[in-house]
């Protein structure tokens, strides 16, 4: 086995699904099969069961499954460590970041990443923003861009670079209804929903949900279409192709306002330090969350948001 092997066993664990696997790392469905076969043939038991309708991970695909994360991390532990020899960071990086994101906030990180590290490359993974913070948590990736809570998320650094407004949208030119006879397209779970849930148990609604999405864009079409009032953050409209047909409600202040950033594991002081440096210079007015997290640096310096969300990072050689 090998490493590229034991990452595309690790994208079938994930999404259970071979043509999605394949496509995460650039493969076909029939080399990723030939892949698992190998892989079992090599563990002696089976890590899969299958047959042509679903996939699912044996109770010995997933102490495999730890192991191959464990080897990969190993592994990026040591190209780490090699590249300390000449300054800089070297490998993948790891992102989680929506399809929204990708082209409205990730820009600026990803210019100035390849600016600082020329040789650690971008390996950005698009899904659910409801479902970055697992997949941190899961070590499936290094670094997530997501909404976060105004604490911070517990035990991760966290750097918020955009705060953007909860909006409810409509179908132009229909009739806009009360809150109480409206219809609702909602992301099926995450910030927003939970916002939206505590909104209207205050305003002692009950809602009527037509749909329900992973999304924001799906939410944004179905709203198009004249299905009901989608709830997006604000963001999601400025470069998306539906907006033309929608209208925008004003901001009810009960729904707040997303607080978008990136989280991180303090997993080394080296990979900390060159995320944090990274994202200053990438976004000069973001400012770390107020959470009881500590990034630990080379050279025994340190730096508590505890104490000081807004200010910036100590300089390691100071």
């Amino acid at each position: 086995m090998d490493f590229f092997e034991l990452s595309a066993f690790l994208a079938l664990a994930r999404t259970l699904h071979f043509a999605k696997a394949a496509g995460q790392v650039n493969t076909s469905p029939s080399a990723l099969s030939r892949i698992v076969v190998r892989l079992e043939e090599e563990a002696g038991v089976p890590l899969f069961e299958r047959d042509t309708r679903r996939v699912v991970l044996t109770e010995e695909g997933r102490l495999f499954g730890d192991f191959a994360r464990e080897v990969l991390r190993q592994k990026e532990t040591l190209h780490e460590t090699l590249a300390s020899w000449k300054g800089s960071l070297r490998g993948a990086l790891r992102v989680w970041a929506s399809v929204t994101a990708c082209y409205s906030i990730l820009p600026p990180f990803a210019a100035q990443l390849r600016l600082s590290h020329p040789d650690l490359h971008l390996s950005i993974q698009t899904g659910d923003p409801a479902e970055a913070e697992t997949a941190l948590r899961n070590d499936e990736v290094d670094l997530a861009l997501a909404a976060l809570p105004e604490e911070g998320l517990s035990g991760l650094p966290s750097f918020s670079v955009k705060r953007s407004p909860l909006v409810f949208v409509m179908a132009k030119d229909a009739p806009r209804p009360a809150w109480e006879q409206a219809t609702y397209i909602l992301p099926s779970r995450g910030l927003a929903r939970e916002r939206f849930d505590r909104w209207s148990r205050t305003q002692k609604l009950k809602p009527s949900v037509v749909a329900e999405t992973a999304g924001n864009e799906a939410i944004l079409a179905l709203a198009r279409l004249g299905l009901g009032l989608g709830l997006v953050p604000r963001i999601v409209l400025d470069n998306s192709p539906f907006a033309d047909g929608l209208e925008i409600l004003p901001p009810l202040p009960e729904l707040g306002e997303y607080d978008i950033g990136f989280a991180f594991y303090n997993r080394s002081p080296r990979f900390s330090q060159a995320v944090a440096t990274v994202l200053e210079a990438a976004y000069p007015t973001g400012s770390w969350k107020s959470t009881a997290h500590t990034l630990h640096f080379e050279h025994g310096s340190s730096y508590s948001s505890s104490d000081s969300p807004n200010s910036a990072l100590p300089d390691p050689s100071a």
